[in-house]
């Protein structure tokens, strides 16, 4: 007898699984696997339950696309590995339905197109980055401690006052006094 098992996942804490569990709910899932984790992570234990329990003639359900695969090439492995055991994959937000040949080339473009999304957004995150370099910009947090800061760290070390207290008096956190007193050039 055939079953239909649902997959949720969020990638921390905060999320709320709630949507995605009413949907599955909706769809007919017999049984719901549920999982925090990120989906780019290689471990997520409960798909692996899942994708073991599947059997020929079940269908796996998601939510979305993004919730099954950490990437484009791992979601095609992924649906095309059912496939060959004879196991359907649906997804509910893009109406995918692999049990059928329409359904399959379907999930192929969406794919497909989700690939090209990631690779525009990371083309104008890398051209952003060379732009702001070039206007004298660079990334990360400020420096907390200046040339004037690191000559008045000198002279307090020198003096031999507490390093607790230079970094009270300096307003720098203790990890960040070490972190510049070990440097090399500190």
């Amino acid at each position: 007898m055939s079953a239909v098992y649902g997959y949720l996942r969020v990638s921390g804490t905060d999320q709320v699984l709630d949507l995605q569990r009413d949907a599955l709910v909706k769809a007919g899932c017999d049984r719901v696997w549920e999982e925090i984790a990120s989906g780019a992570k290689n471990d997520r234990p409960e798909l692996l339950d899942l994708l073991d329990h599947l059997r020929t003639g079940d269908t796996l359900v998601v939510w979305r696309l993004d919730r099954l695969g950490r990437s484009l090439t791992h979601l095609i492995q992924t649906v095309e590995d059912l496939q060959s055991r004879g196991v359907s994959f649906k997804s509910l937000t893009e109406t995918i339905d692999t049990s059928s040949p329409g359904g399959m080339l379907i999930f192929q473009i969406f794919g497909a197109l989700a690939q090209f999304e990631r690779a525009l957004i990371q083309e104008r995150t890398v051209a952003g980055l060379a732009a702001a370099r070039a206007r004298g910009r660079i990334g990360g947090q400020p420096k907390r401690i200046d040339a004037a800061k690191a000559r008045q760290i000198q002279r307090m070390i020198e003096d031999g006052t507490p390093k607790s207290e230079i970094a009270a008096v300096l307003g720098i956190g203790r990890a960040t006094l070490y972190r510049h007193l070990a440097m090399p050039s500190s």
